[in-house]
């Protein structure tokens, strides 16, 4: 017998699917920004969309694994100088800087992620954190390596090459399209990775570890899986991070990035591809925006994170779920059984 409080939601069409003409059209939209957003507007695109990064990393633990890390700053900070030396010593293209730091930000997480997840809940937060300290300590006092506080200054803008053709992201309008193409790569990925067998048993590992364990999944290889591949996620990030801005500096291991990463996935909604993107741009892109007005910003960031909290607890990604089943000519009524 259904419990008379359950919720039946019944799923009737309206009218006919617009997904396809919306999809086509935010397309477009994202392709076209740079030709009609002045360059400080692109800038703050270019930024939240290097930030996407990290935050598909966070969502893959917070939102599909049931983790909280605060050690994405730290793998973002080791895959901007991973990249920064590589670019100064070897002067190696983008594409190559940025496989040579997925691939030394998740060697990095292995180590660190097979004792740190022998602890739970808040002892594993506090491990990360230390983590991030400890990196950021490294990066000042490593002088000979890292030139410390001054950090590696003047890389070169990322360039892309194949068999003798070459192209720089010189401009902020030729880095969005950089940005762009890496971030829609990284999405797809993320995308392949939460819809395979392996992402539905993180999923099974989130909501009850225990239950998943018994039926036979490897839940501690699964959990050490997600860190690693959410390293890599972060030093990507910090790969095109550092080439944009021409600077890898110990700044990029503070709280700051580790808390607007965490913005972007709880703010946007965790375990949803769709929010963390949304979420992304909206955060990233209004305190970048909020530099014009320094006097105001702190305090309307602070505001619009207090509406976010009381308004929309869950995040965006629930709207934005119903939004485009409207769109889709799907309406969903909630009515008693």
């Amino acid at each position: 017998m259904t419990n008379s409080h359950s919720l039946a939601r019944t799923i009737t069409p309206r009218t006919r699917d617009l997904r396809w003409p919306v999809s086509a059209a935010l397309v477009g939209l994202a392709l076209s920004a740079p030709l009609f957003l002045g360059t400080y507007a692109v800038h703050a695109l270019v930024v939240a969309m290097i930030f996407l990064l990290p935050a598909h990393g966070l969502n893959l633990l917070v939102g599909y694994t049931g983790m909280l890390s605060l050690a994405q700053a730290a793998f973002f900070g080791i895959g901007a100088y991973c990249a920064a030396l590589m670019s100064t010593h070897f002067g190696t293209s983008f594409p190559v800087n940025l496989v040579a730091s997925v691939v030394v930000a998740m060697a990095v997480a292995v180590p660190l992620g097979i004792p740190a997840l022998q602890l739970r809940a808040t002892s594993f937060v506090m491990c990360t954190l230390g983590f991030v300290i400890i990196t950021q300590a490294i990066a000042k006092n490593w002088i000979s390596v890292t030139r410390g506080d001054m950090g590696l200054s003047g890389l070169e803008k990322p360039t892309v090459a194949f068999f003798g053709w070459s192209w720089t992201a010189g401009s902020a309008q030729e880095a969005y399209y950089l940005a762009l193409a890496t971030a829609a790569l990284a999405t797809f990925v993320f995308w392949l990775i939460v819809r395979s067998p392996a992402g539905r048993n993180l999923v099974a590992i989130r909501e009850n570890e225990t239950l998943a364990e018994s039926l036979g999944v490897p839940t501690w290889r699964y959990r050490l899986a997600a860190f690693v591949i959410a390293a890599g996620f972060a030093g990507a990030g910090g790969t095109l991070y550092a080439q944009y801005i021409s600077v890898a500096s110990p700044l990029m291991f503070q709280t700051l990035y580790t808390t607007t990463m965490l913005i972007i996935v709880l703010g946007g909604g965790a375990g949803s591809i769709s929010g963390v993107v949304f979420g992304s741009v909206l955060f990233v892109a209004l305190s970048e925006g909020l530099r014009v007005a320094p006097e105001m910003r702190m305090i309307a960031y602070g505001f619009c994170l207090l509406v976010l909290v009381f308004r929309f607890p869950r995040g965006f990604a629930p709207y934005l779920a119903l939004i485009w089943d409207r769109i889709g000519g799907i309406t969903r009524k909630e009515g008693s059984a």
